[in-house]
């Protein structure tokens, strides 16, 4: 980055320090100096002959578990003009999940069953609404999901693999990263649905609990294998559900590991082993639609009124459903996600809440 701020947009930014850098390119904490506030930036190379994906969703979404974009300009390499970088003002948050999740590795500790709730519980309200939208997000990992340690806000981030999935048009198989590809994109299915984040979202997870990847295999066969050896052989509907182009089917037959044996010694109750089970299935069609995940026994800590953080402090905001989420199905919201001592946003309005709740710095083109 040249100089430390461009227009193009009617705020300035000061860098405060690189925080990462991707595939895509690098990120950087930053500095609002109109409002003071805290931002990310992400800074893409621009390849001309492509259309930015990753701009068109971020503008799309706005939920509290999404990472939300502010902003955003478009700048220029010091060294060479032809060279053109998209900068994406993000919102900033201070940890990743993955990064939350070594610290207790190191220390030897499970990460708490509250904590884990909290965080499943909110991965799964981030699909729900991208999927509401038609976005599937296709690279579900804990490096892309961001945390605040302190609230357990979740954010899902990282758009840069999501598409609009639409009906009858193929999209590439080889997407995701591998320990978290769903069986049909191993597979080799090019007709997928946004089901393949519900997958990945459930080894997710399970990581939270095992603390390394429920399944990795450093090929895609050895990817397979590993899932054969928890999930069984997949029989052949379920094989067709997956991807009917698959013919050469030939797997030993291995008997289904229980859910239980998996979750040994970790301490989680039933109901756990029953949403990974609802998550964890070759046929994308069987797997539950997120929505309707959210009501699931596992959850219902969260919708206790007297649940509260370590620390004393009310949990994030997890009923202020939007629009967007109550177009899937207000019916089962109302009756089964809010719960009846829940007020929402003093105005009780839970159809908009927080739709507009964090555009109020959003002066963006």
């Amino acid at each position: 980055m040249s100089d430390h701020s461009h227009h193009q947009s009617s705020h300035t930014y000061a860098l405060i320090k690189p925080t990462g850098n991707g595939a895509f390119g690098m990120v950087y904490k930053a500095k609002d100096t109109k409002n003071g506030k805290i931002v990310a930036i992400k800074k893409v190379f621009q390849d001309q002959r492509y259309k930015n994906r990753e701009l068109s969703i971020l503008k799309e979404l706005k939920h509290v578990n999404c990472c939300y974009l502010y902003d955003y300009f478009y700048s220029t390499a010091s060294d060479n003009p032809d060279e053109e970088y998209l900068n994406l003002i993000m919102e900033y948050m201070p940890e990743t999940l993955y990064k939350e999740l070594k610290t207790y590795t190191k220390a030897k500790k499970q990460m708490p069953v509250l904590l884990i709730k909290l965080y499943a519980y909110q991965i799964i309200r981030g699909l729900a609404y991208m999927h509401a939208l038609g976005i599937c997000h296709r690279d579900m990992k804990p490096q892309n999901i961001l945390t605040d340690p302190e609230t357990h806000e979740l954010k899902i981030c990282d758009f840069g693999s999501a598409k609009k999935l639409v009906a009858g048009q193929p999209n590439v198989s080889y997407i995701s990263s591998r320990p978290y590809r769903a069986p049909e994109l191993i597979f080799g299915a090019t007709e997928y649905t946004p089901a393949i984040d519900l997958w990945s979202g459930g080894c997710v997870i399970a990581e939270l609990v095992l603390q390394q990847p429920i399944f990795a295999g450093d090929s895609s066969l050895e990817q397979i294998v590993e899932i054969i050896k928890v999930l069984g052989t997949p029989n052949k509907n379920q094989i067709i559900a997956m991807n009917p182009e698959y013919t050469e089917y030939k797997f030993p037959i291995i008997k289904p590991e229980s859910w239980d044996k998996v979750f040994r010694g970790k301490g989680m109750p039933k109901e756990f082993m029953d949403l990974i089970d609802k998550m964890l299935m070759f046929a994308p069609d069987k797997r539950t639609k997120p929505l309707y995940l959210l009501g699931h026994p596992f959850f219902d800590e969260l919708r206790n009124k007297n649940t509260k953080l370590e620390n004393g402090k009310d949990l994030p905001d997890l009923f202020n459903f939007n629009k967007t989420e109550m177009g899937i199905d207000a019916k089962y919201i109302r009756e089964h996600l809010i719960p009846d001592w829940y007020e929402g946003n003093q105005n009780n309005n839970n159809d908009y809440a927080n739709e507009n709740s964090e555009s109020q710095s959003n002066e963006s083109n």
